[in-house]
């Protein structure tokens, strides 16, 4: 295991994981309304695990565990920010019947603490719709700040959304 706070761990992604991991590309209902952007390329994690595991220079993927029972997975990707200098944006997925317990907020702080324990970076920055009030309370919970709107920001369902983002600074967690 990477990280544990009570009872919720973060780890690499064993082969074993893939199935979920594409049922949450496939299948609309174990996605929250959130996360559902349309069918994708099922098979784009396995070849993507087959190279690096998930783990790569640019970003990567860890599953949200409690003790033997997968909860969903974390993800990060890098945002550049300027000609040599970049930040993580980080995203959560868990499924149904682990939202709502705080599994959420505890993923998101062990994987801010994993990053700054692992990277140079000094920002870790979430974004979610603005409407999806238990993400926002989650990453608050979490220790991140809210910084401010992005109008327009993301296509799903048909329309484009506004969303929240939110960072958390090295020393801050």
């Amino acid at each position: 295991m990477i990280m544990s706070v009570d009872q919720v761990a973060l780890r690499p992604v064993f082969e074993a994981d893939l199935p979920l991991l594409d049922r949450f590309l496939i299948d609309p209902e174990l996605s929250s309304p959130y996360q559902w952007f349309g069918w994708s390329d099922p098979g784009r994690l396995r070849r993507h695990w087959a190279d690096n595991g998930l783990l790569g220079d640019d970003g990567g993927r860890l599953m949200v565990v409690r003790g033997l029972e997968r909860l969903g997975y974390v993800a990060w990707r890098k945002v550049l920010t300027g000609p040599t200098s970049h930040c993580w944006n980080i995203g959560i997925i868990l499924l149904p019947e682990a939202r709502g317990r705080g599994y959420g907020t505890q993923a998101q702080r062990l994987l801010a603490r994993y990053l700054f324990a692992h990277t140079q970076v000094v920002r870790v920055e979430a974004e979610t719709e603005v409407t999806n009030v238990a993400e926002q309370r989650s990453l608050e919970k979490a220790g991140f700040t809210r910084e401010g709107v992005l109008r327009r920001y993301t296509f799903r369902d048909g329309e484009w959304h506004d969303a929240v983002v939110y960072s958390v600074l090295r020393g801050e967690i």
